[in-house]
């Protein structure tokens, strides 16, 4: 509890305390009065403060009002009867407090609960001056600066690892407490705790820019985008609060008016006007009021603390009406990562190829460039490969050591007159001649994800009823990926402009209550993200203009999250509903009750603050989503060793080499 919670505490203890005093105390008449004012006024001063300030700025109509009106006309009641009986006014005023209490303590929670997420804000980078480390301040460092992170500090800015190897707690990104290895040449992401090696790390990103940043700017505006619950609420709270203030006036006033006037009977004014001030007690809306919004918000921070960071509680519910989810491949069920696969028909030894390979590419910074220089695995010496010549949508030919040695697509080998060899691996086909005699094929591929099999077959636990794949590879490739991951329909040979036309085909096919959920990582896919009902983007590895244009952000780009973030956002909008319906539901019944004279002020204490009491306990529980599923989602053993073997598939852009 903080003081302000501790205060309001002791404020409530001490009123109570005299509340049960004064029943047995033999004081009457006006000292009874100004004995029960001490409780009374010391426990709702600030009711009544906040009523008046209303008042005073015409916003009146609000909870603040209708407990001041309830409280202080029960009190006058009791002096207008003679009766004395000032318990029910402190009761009710007593109970409220204890109501505010409990939400605010409730509300506290779930700011805590957010706040340990952000706890990844760094406070200072590293930089090595003189032999000295010197503290700065992050949004000092320039992109390709080094900075050094001892154990236990954080890491303040995205880099990649220059020197040093350690083990990073990732918990607060991803919420997943097994560390993660990091060492020379890896990435690493900002926010992450170094626990054990000292590391040096060149910046890639400014640190507004970084994913610490980016984090914390989602997470801090999500509770600006409100969803339809809740303008719901707010818009039926501006109608619903003057509607039974008036209600309540007509209940007092007409039935003793008819009573006199129509019937000739003794106009019973003490009776009807209780019966307002219990009206207007059990119509406080507190519940629907403080109950939605806090369910939203503890489904958002309970759902951060998993590592899927939602912005905003509109996408929350979009995303608890999903039935269709449309995947990019690359970088998304793929890891984006070309390998040598296979070398085929080689007519020389398979290192020697691959080392030609590498020094005639040695002058591109493709991935499959990339790929074939990580498989030969030695330093290059650039000096080797001269006459560098790249054919656009060919590939390239180069002297390598005084020999002509061409790398590319089957093109490539026509336009030189060489006959390739066709290839029926799925993957890219690197063809090679030299010395214009063809000297065989490399197979190059991306490699699926570890999860992306379970995350498929999750969704479909989840109640997602059909999966689409879109990429830009070769039909063969996608099938066999799509086949190995159980994805129900595939795309493939797509533009980045043909996804988008792929899914507003989708999304003109869907039932009007369905939600289409795309989900990429590229700067192509960002149109894409934005064109969906709702974007979920990879926010490890992914690009700046996918995180921007997406609605969800998975942090450590498992797909195995997306299922998770679906349970996650039903459950919170479950808890909507029911404290929608419970408190409407008891408040309407009371209300009924109170008009007919059935319900007194202590039922009338209940429908408010209890109701609240027990919405707010609801709203609580969409912050334990740990256990939810999704990512402990089980399947087969020999179907999660496939996983982790992998399955090789290709989405490269169409460039020189691309076969």
């Amino acid at each position: 509890m903080n003081k302000k919670q501790k205060k309001m505490l002791l404020r409530i203890v001490a009123a109570a305390i005299l509340m049960v005093a004064l029943a047995f105390a033999p004081v009457g008449g006006a000292a009874r009065f100004m004995a029960y004012a001490v409780p009374y006024l010391l426990v709702g001063y600030d009711i009544l403060w906040k009523a008046l300030k209303g008042i005073k700025n015409r916003q009146v109509f609000d909870e603040n009002f209708l407990m001041a009106v309830a409280t202080v006309g029960a009190i006058a009641l009791a002096v207008y009867s003679g009766s004395g009986d000032y318990t029910e006014a402190v009761a009710v005023m007593l109970f409220y407090q204890i109501g505010e209490l409990f939400q605010s303590y409730a509300v506290g929670k779930s700011r805590r609960n957010i706040s340990e997420l952000m706890d990844i804000r760094p406070d200072y980078a590293n930089i090595e001056r003189n032999g000295q480390l010197e503290q700065v301040d992050p949004d000092e460092v320039e992109i390709g600066s080094v900075i050094v992170v001892q154990p236990g500090e954080k890491v303040p800015i995205d880099g990649i690892v220059t020197e040093g190897m350690s083990n990073l707690n990732t918990s607060a990104l991803t919420g997943e407490s097994l560390p993660r290895d990091v060492a020379p040449g890896d990435e690493i992401i900002s926010g992450c705790i170094n626990m054990t090696g000292v590391l040096r790390i060149r910046t890639t990103k400014d640190f507004g820019e970084s994913t610490v940043s980016k984090i914390l700017d989602l997470v801090e505006n999500a509770s600006s985008r409100k969803s339809k619950s809740e303008d719901f609420i707010s818009k039926f709270a501006r109608v619903y609060t003057p509607a039974v203030c008036i209600s309540a006036l007509v209940l007092a006033i007409a039935p003793p008016v008819v009573r006199m006037a129509a019937m000739g009977l003794a106009p019973e004014w003490g009776t009807w006007i209780y019966r307002a001030l219990t009206f207007l007690v059990i119509s406080c809306p507190c519940a629907l009021v403080i109950s939605i919004p806090l369910s939203f918000f503890a489904g958002i921070g309970g759902a951060s603390k998993e590592g899927v960071l939602v912005k905003g509680s509109n996408y929350l519910e979009t995303l608890s009406q999903t039935n269709i989810v449309v995947f990019d491949k690359t970088g998304t069920l793929t890891q984006g990562v070309f390998e040598v696969n296979g070398i085929h028909h080689s007519g020389m030894d398979e290192a020697e190829l691959i080392e030609l390979a590498a020094l005639a590419e040695s002058a591109s910074s493709h991935p499959i460039s990339k790929s074939l220089q990580k498989a030969y695995g030695k330093p290059i010496d650039r000096s080797r490969a001269t006459d560098i010549q790249e054919i656009s949508g060919h590939g390239v030919i180069a002297m390598v050591d005084g020999r002509q040695v061409a790398v590319g697509n089957d093109k490539l080998m026509a336009k030189l007159g060489v006959k390739a060899i066709p290839c029926h691996q799925a993957g890219t086909i690197i063809h090679m001649a030299v010395d214009g005699v063809y000297a065989g094929h490399i197979v190059i591929s991306d490699v699926v994800k570890p999860t992306s099999r379970r995350a498929i077959a999750a969704l479909k636990d989840a109640g997602v009823r059909k999966t689409v794949m879109l990429t830009g590879d070769a039909k063969a490739v996608a099938a066999q990926v799509a086949s190995f991951l159980g994805i129900d329909e595939v795309f493939s040979q797509l533009l980045p402009a043909d996804k988008v036309t792929k899914v507003e085909e989708l999304l003109s096919r869907k039932g009007k209550k369905e939600k289409l959920a795309f989900v990429g990582d590229g700067i192509n896919d960002a149109p894409v993200l934005r064109r969906a009902d709702i974007g979920i983007a990879m926010g490890a590895m992914g690009s700046d203009a996918a995180i921007e244009a997406a609605d969800v952000v998975l942090m450590d780009d498992d797909p195995l999250k997306i299922a998770k973030a679906i349970r996650i956002s039903r459950k919170c909008l479950g808890i909507v509903y029911q404290n929608i319906v419970f408190a409407i539901g008891v408040k309407l019944l009371c209300l009924a009750l109170g008009a007919v004279g059935l319900a007194n002020m202590w039922l009338a204490i209940f429908a408010d603050v209890g109701v609240m009491i027990l919405a707010v306990l609801n709203a609580i529980r969409a912050l334990f989503v740990h256990n939810l599923g999704g990512t402990d989602y089980e399947i087969s053993t020999d179907s999660q060793r496939d996983d982790q073997a992998g399955v090789r598939g290709n989405d490269v852009p169409r460039r020189s080499v691309a076969g």
